[in-house]
């Protein structure tokens, strides 16, 4: 088997031969970028040019070809072109972290430094708008900025929550295309596609951090309040995203057909670290007809499988996730409270594919020695691997301060499955 018709086997629940992997296909399987570089420098690969940052929010670092075959990443990405902050992947230049790693960024991102040493980020990489991220002074990544209006109640619409949602135009489909074509017909990767739109109340873009000026419900607090005080609100602005998402699949569909095997929908995290953010009942009412919507025209147009990330402890809303169409549950916190490791597998193993797991990000790979996190990867590799239906990850991203020694000794173990 090549990566993709592993991946295929593995979305089938099959049990591979060799363990299917994925690292830097979605904005929540990746690797920050100063890891990037520091893993390429380990494995004495070349950094120049410097490591491109593709995801500038979270500063998610490419991971090529070579890295790649390290690691035995089975996936690619295709994406549209502009990103969280609605400005294009291009025109790349220089720039460097904090810690002194330089990378590429794109040609509009735009920070201005404050006095206290952080920096702010900018929609559209216009400095003369409002930012709309900030990372501290020494930091890693970017937190969104809260840039919510006033709100009259009386003067609540819809379409103020609707701004960012867009029918797709021709020339980002021709780009998507293009993508897609070069990437089926030239490597062997799986491709995942992810292109926006299919996230419901998705609290990462629910601020608007591309909107130079946006409107609506924008607040993060004031948007969960709302899922009990304004659930007929929340629900007109739900039906009509969703129409939009509808005819921008179609579009996408027409254009790239069944060469994506994977299409992630939505990143809308409803778990804490002890449980639910969110009821049953919210749910069945709020998200889970229109997660049906959506799953049901892939399923019923494409052979594409569909990719729920929700972070936390949500056991007791995976059965109505998989009742909603969902073939893919990432990141599968194991440290949250009812995501035993061995339960999950037993209990749903057989209806949703586990695509992460591999290892605790939050306190093994992170602050436990080589030796722990080969023993938890090799524990947790055959739990999930068993009768097939998982794909490796580690939970969410490689953050920039994870030990390189400690990364090394997963991947030792990956190579081992491989």
């Amino acid at each position: 088997m090549n990566s993709r018709e592993r991946i295929r086997s593995a979305l089938k629940h099959n049990q591979t031969e060799i363990l299917p992997v994925d690292f830097g296909a979605t904005d929540v399987t990746g690797i920050h970028a100063s890891v990037v570089s520091r893993l390429r420098d380990y494995y004495g690969l070349s950094n120049d040019p410097p490591v491109k940052i593709v995801e500038p929010y979270q500063m998610l670092g490419e991971i090529e070809d070579d890295l790649k075959q390290i690691l035995g990443a089975d996936c690619v990405c295709i994406t549209k072109s502009r990103n969280i902050f609605g400005y294009e992947n291009k025109d790349w230049k220089e720039w460097r972290l904090f810690d002194g790693t330089p990378v590429l960024v794109p040609g509009k991102f735009n920070t201005s430094i404050e006095k206290d040493g952080s920096l702010f980020q900018f929609p559209e990489g216009d400095r003369s708008a409002p930012p709309s991220a900030k990372m501290p002074a020494g930091g890693f990544f970017f937190d969104i900025i809260i840039r919510q209006e006033m709100i009259e109640e009386d003067g609540l619409k819809a379409e103020d929550n609707l701004e960012e949602f867009k029918i797709i135009d021709n020339g980002e489909l021709d780009l998507l295309e293009d993508k897609a074509n070069k990437l089926y017909k030239e490597t062997g990767y799986s491709i995942v596609g992810s292109f926006g739109g299919t996230s419901f109340g998705g609290v990462g873009i629910l601020p608007a951090p591309s909107l130079k000026h946006p409107k609506g419900i924008r607040d993060i607090q004031e948007w969960y309040l709302s899922l009990i005080t304004r659930q007929d609100h929340i629900l007109s602005i739900f039906n009509s995203q969703c129409g939009i998402a509808l005819s921008n699949l179609k579009k996408i569909n027409d254009a790239i057909g069944n060469k994506i095997d994977v299409i992630f929908l939505t990143g809308a995290d409803f778990g804490t670290q002890k449980g639910p953010m969110i009821s049953q009942d919210t749910y069945r009412k709020l998200f889970k007809p229109f997660h049906a919507k959506v799953n049901s025209w892939i399923h019923d147009n494409t052979a594409w499988k569909t990719f729920m990330h929700n972070c936390g402890g949500i056991r007791e809303l995976i059965p109505d996730i998989i009742d909603a169409g969902f073939d893919i549950l990432n990141p599968v916190q194991i440290s949250a409270s009812g995501m035993d490791p061995v339960e999950l597998k037993k209990e749903f193993g057989k209806d949703i594919v586990f695509w992460g797991g591999g290892i605790d990000t939050q306190k093994t790979l992170a602050l436990g020695s080589p030796g722990e996190v080969k023993k938890e990867t090799e524990k947790l590799i055959d739990i999930f691997i068993n009768d097939g239906g998982f794909v490796f990850n580690t939970v969410h991203n490689i953050q920039a301060n994870v030990p390189i020694k400690n990364i090394a000794a997963m991947i030792e173990i990956l190579q081992k499955y491989r």
